[in-house]
C-alpha cells in the first residue's frame, strides 16, 4: 500500500487525479487543503465520501508518507493575475513545507507541479531538452512572476540531488471538470457552443498541447513506480493541435460558430506564447507513452461537458 499526501486537493487537476486513483486499491491518499470542508463536500458529490482522510495543512507532517504530490498554486490566468506577487510567497511556503518534511523522511518521493512557464515567456518555438530559460532580469514583468516562482522551486530541488524530487511541468491540461468561467481559448469555445453564440477570436497562430486526465494519471503513476531520482519532466500528449484546426474540429463536431477579428481582449497572465508546448520527451525514460492526441482528448472531454450541460 503506497501512502500518498495530496497537497492542494481543491485544484481541478488534483481532483481529477484523485478520482483516477480511486480505481486502485493500493493507494492510500491523505488530502490536504486550505479549505478541507470544500474537499469533503466534493468527495461526497463524486461518490467518494469517507474514502480518504481530509485535513488542513496544519497537521501535515504528523505521519509518514511514501510520496507527496504538491498541487498548490493557481488554476487559470485570471487567478494568476489576481494573486500578483503573492505567488512567490505561496509557492515558497508550501514547497518549503514539503522540503522540511523530506528532511525528516528523506526516503519519501516528492512530485511538484511546475509549469511550462518556467522556461520563460519566449515560446516562438516549442521547448526542447536544450531550451534555456530567458529572463529579462533588469525588466521583469508581472506576467513572468508565475513562471519565475516555479523556476525558483525547480532550482531549490536540483540543489538537493540526494532527495527524490521530480518536477512535472504542465503546459496545457483539459478535462470535463474545467471551470467554464476560466479565460482559456478552449473554455471560450465551449461557452460559445453552449450558449449558441458566435465566438470572436483573434487570427493569431498558436499551437497548444492539451493533456488528457488519463495521460496525466499515467505519467504520475510511472513516476511513482520508477526508481527514485531527482529530475524534471515535461507533460505532452501524442500530438499538439494548432488553433485553426481546433476551431475547425469543434465546428464540425459541435457546430461551433466563430469569426476572427483583431480587436480581441484576452488574459495573458504568463505572456503571449505562440508555441506553448514541449518536445522534451524526458518522460519516456520513465515509461510514459501518452495514449491520446490533444484533439482526441479535447473532443472526448468537450462532449462530456456539453452533454452535462444539456442534462442540467
Amino acid at each position: 500500500m503506497m501512502r500518498i499526501a495530496i497537497l492542494g486537493a481543491t485544484s481541478q487537476i488534483a481532483r481529477d487525479l484523485i478520482v483516477s486513483f480511486s480505481a486502485e486499491d493500493n493507494k492510500q491518499l491523505h488530502l490536504f487543503a486550505r479549505r478541507p470542508d470544500d474537499v469533503a463536500k466534493w468527495l461526497k458529490n463524486v461518490g467518494l465520501s469517507g474514502r480518504y482522510l481530509v485535513d488542513d495543512f496544519a497537521v501535515f507532517g504528523e505521519q509518514e508518507f511514501d510520496a507527496v504530490i504538491n498541487f498548490v498554486g493557481v488554476g487559470n490566468p485570471a487567478q494568476a493575475v489576481a494573486m500578483g506577487r503573492s505567488i512567490f510567497d505561496i509557492t515558497l511556503r508550501f514547497d518549503g513545507l514539503v522540503l522540511d518534511y523530506l528532511q525528516a523522511y528523506p526516503a519519501c518521493r516528492y512530485l511538484f507541479l511546475s509549469s511550462g512557464a518556467a522556461y520563460g515567456s519566449n515560446f516562438n518555438e516549442p521547448a526542447n531538452r536544450d531550451t534555456q530559460t530567458i529572463v529579462a532580469i533588469n525588466n521583469l514583468a508581472p506576467h513572468e512572476w508565475y513562471g519565475m516562482a516555479k523556476l525558483h522551486a525547480e532550482c531549490r530541488h536540483r540543489a538537493q540531488p540526494e532527495l527524490a524530487i521530480i518536477d512535472i511541468r504542465v503546459f496545457n491540461y483539459f478535462s470535463h471538470t474545467q471551470d467554464m468561467d476560466a479565460r482559456f481559448l478552449i473554455t471560450d469555445i465551449l461557452r460559445a457552443i453552449r450558449d449558441k453564440t458566435v465566438l470572436k477570436t483573434s487570427p493569431d497562430y498558436i499551437v497548444r498541447d492539451f493533456l488528457h486526465p488519463s495521460d496525466f494519471y499515467q505519467l504520475v503513476s510511472v513516476l511513482l513506480s520508477s526508481p527514485t531520482t531527482n529530475a524534471v519532466v515535461d507533460c505532452y500528449s501524442r500530438a499538439p493541435i494548432d488553433k485553426s484546426n481546433l476551431l475547425i474540429a469543434m465546428q464540425k463536431k459541435f457546430g461551433l460558430r466563430y469569426e476572427t477579428t483583431e480587436a480581441i481582449a484576452s488574459v495573458n497572465a504568463t505572456g503571449s506564447k505562440p508555441h506553448y508546448y514541449s518536445l522534451n520527451r524526458r518522460a519516456e525514460d520513465f515509461g510514459y507513452q501518452p495514449n491520446l492526441t490533444s484533439l482526441q482528448g479535447v473532443l472526448l472531454e468537450s462532449e462530456r461537458i456539453l452533454i452535462n450541460h444539456q442534462v442540467g
